[in-house]
């Protein structure tokens, strides 16, 4: 009997590994789990620290054609569970009828939303030398801008565990500091023959606001197609890494369900 697959996709500034709980949460229901790193990016985040190189070239498109071959790859579609910039590449995979449904948690924004100009964005142009294809955060700018809701002796220990650099270029295509998005930021949001969409936020989250993911899920109102909002109170952008993952990847494990979309056809 085919399992159904889940693909989870990371976003900027964590490693593959940020999946390992829900990957093994969702292994236990039956669905086979991957969760395949971006190009070049090495087994552990420190070896991604150690030498980051590899990783610098990387935009918004090669990602974009990375994911979309292995999600084509299979010969049962997948679902597909995005986190940060992941949840922009679920969005756009899912429009263009790839795969069997989605899950954009703490998204980058799509289309025409922006992220609101703020104090704590972690980069503009004139903040990083051009020659720097790279982009680091500190573990103090981990705790204060993604993992806001936890104690610092958490923090440290996730920044150790999953923080690596992000490419200079995959914030520029994403808009970040003012720079013109790339085309590849856009999702079809009024195709009704996708498949179901679960957007999903933290109300503490300082990097993407609840209201950028509000706005984007309001683009999605005359659409036919299933798109569900969940809000997840006291919750910051380190909602699939800290200590409280387990209910969020529980309730897109309920949603799921709901949909008849379980690890093993026809398990109740």
């Amino acid at each position: 009997m085919n399992r159904t697959p889940v693909v989870f996709i990371h976003g900027a500034w964590l490693h593959a590994l940020s999946w390992e709980s829900w990957a093994e949460r969702f292994a236990s229901r039956g669905f086979l789990a991957f969760t395949p790193g971006w190009p070049g990016e090495a087994a552990t985040a420190s070896q991604v620290r150690e030498s980051p190189e590899s990783l610098g070239g990387a935009g918004l498109d090669v990602l974009m054609d990375h994911y979309a071959r292995i999600v084509r790859a299979f010969d049962v579609s997948p679902v597909i569970i995005g986190h940060s910039v992941g949840g922009l590449i679920a969005q756009r995979l899912i429009g263009a009828n790839v795969g069997r449904a989605a899950v954009a948690i703490a998204s980058a924004p799509i289309n025409d939303v922006l992220l609101p100009s703020s104090p704590t964005r972690l980069w503009t142009p004139d903040q990083v030398d051009a020659s720097d294809h790279l982009v680091s955060l500190s573990p103090q700018q981990f705790h204060h801008v993604i993992a806001n809701t936890v104690e610092a002796e958490e923090s440290d220990g996730l920044f150790e565990r999953y923080v690596v650099p992000t490419p200079r270029r995959l914030l520029a295509d994403l808009g970040c500091g003012g720079a013109p998005r790339s085309p590849r930021a856009v999702a079809d949001i009024g195709n009704a023959g996708r498949g179901p969409l679960l957007l999903i936020s933290g109300q503490e989250d300082r990097l993407v606001p609840d209201s950028a993911t509000r706005a984007v899920y309001k683009q999605y109102g005359d659409s036919t197609a299933v798109t569900d909002l969940k809000q997840f109170a006291d919750r910051a952008h380190s909602l699939v890494i800290d200590g409280g993952w387990r209910f969020v990847a529980d309730y897109v494990l309920g949603w799921l369900d709901e949909r008849g979309i379980r690890g093993l056809p026809g398990e109740s």
